[in-house]
């Protein structure tokens, strides 16, 4: 008689792989109400959908305009998403929070209820 081994042993089927890390860049002029906003709606989210997950730098182009070279900036507050994969650009101060779910891939927009 062979004893069957305990189901302790076996991993659940249903397990998944953890969520991809997001990598966030957040341009912003200075410490404006607008910049300020736009950081405050982003973290929000972030914290919301994004729990533990997630690296957001904000760079304020006034003090390190180095780190702009490249990024193509064309106003500020502007979101970058650079990691999972699209990335994305979303700009202005990120009170349209379906538009921001839907920049960083979190929402497919008002008809995903279904």
């Amino acid at each position: 008689m062979n004893p069957r081994p305990p189901c302790a042993t076996f991993e659940p089927a249903d397990r998944t792989p953890p969520a991809e890390p997001y990598v966030l860049r957040m341009y912003v002029t200075g410490m404006t109400s607008r910049s300020t906003r736009a950081v405050h709606n982003v973290r929000a989210i972030c914290d919301e959908y994004l729990e533990g997950r997630y690296d957001l730098e904000v760079i304020d182009i006034y003090q390190q305009p180095a780190l702009t070279k490249g990024e193509q900036i064309v106003a500020a507050p502007t979101l970058i998403k650079k990691l999972p994969l699209p990335m994305r650009r979303i700009i202005g101060d990120m009170s349209n929070r379906e538009r921001v779910l839907l920049g960083l891939d979190l929402h497919d927009g008002p008809d995903d209820a279904e």
